[in-house]
């Protein structure tokens, strides 16, 4: 028997919607996205703020069911994310590669991408990012752990590439807020 992968135990925490179902309503969400805005470039501006918001509630989620501990540097941030994240969420895993010299911005190209099941961009819709809305979900994560990170697509086979890659880039690590003040 192989071993476990990381983030298999994960997947196996967390309640799955047929993957079919979900592609679909993705789907049809976003169709109603470019009915209401008409400009693709806005439409990819709502599926990242769709996904932030997703992202910020998400992450408690992942944290309580995931058993990681606090990453001590963004190279294990970005592996958590590729083996465990996406697995989690998606059933699929990542490859994390192209990390620049200080370890701060790097690619997660996606092994699979079931969001984009049964989609062929129209003429009209070629400068659309179809699965924009991961780059938000992870950009309000990481922004819940402290982390302010940049996320966008670099690669894009519903755009004509070679494979699904997302490039994630470190900007600050955010000091913790806390919302009262201990005055003792």
């Amino acid at each position: 028997m192989a071993p476990a992968k990381p983030g298999d135990a994960a997947f196996a925490n967390v309640d799955h919607v047929n993957a079919e179902l979900f592609t679909l309503t993705y789907g049809a969400m976003v169709r109603q996205l470019l009915t209401d805005f008409e400009d693709v470039e806005e439409v990819n501006k709502q599926l990242d703020t769709m996904g932030y918001n997703i992202g910020i509630r998400l992450i408690d989620d992942f944290l309580s069911k995931a058993n990681v501990t606090r990453c001590s540097e963004f190279r294990e941030t970005a592996d958590v994310i590729a083996k465990i994240g996406f697995k989690m969420f998606l059933g699929v895993t990542a490859t994390v590669s192209n990390w620049n010299a200080d370890f701060t911005e790097c690619s997660l190209v996606l092994d699979d991408n079931p969001l984009v099941d049964f989609v062929e961009l129209p003429e009209t819709c070629q400068g659309l990012y179809y699965c924009n809305v991961l780059c938000g979900v992870i950009r309000g994560a990481l922004e819940m752990v402290s982390m302010r990170t940049e996320v966008k697509w670099a690669r894009d086979m519903l755009r004509g590439d070679d494979a699904y890659e997302l490039r994630l880039k470190l900007i600050e690590h955010v000091a913790e807020e806390y919302p009262y003040k201990d005055d003792d």
